[in-house]
């Protein structure tokens, strides 16, 4: 059965942009549970690229960037 929702891209860039941001916030707070320089600084550099598609989706929902009006 199909939503009214399901043809909204703002609907599924919301969406997209909560499970980047819960993957976001699962990278950080594992970064402190292993001690592995390498996987430290593999998960901080994901983290950061995931904060970057964060905001590009959230432009995106709230149309902050010329590109997107």
């Amino acid at each position: 059965m199909a939503s009214e929702l399901d043809g909204d891209p703002i609907f599924h860039a919301r969406k997209v942009r909560q499970r980047l941001e819960d993957t976001l916030t699962h990278m950080r707070e594992d970064v402190d549970k292993v001690d592995d320089p390498k996987f430290k600084a593999m998960f901080e550099t994901s983290a950061e690229v995931l904060g970057g598609l964060v905001k590009a989706f959230s432009d995106f929902e709230q149309k902050n960037e010329a590109a997107w009006r």
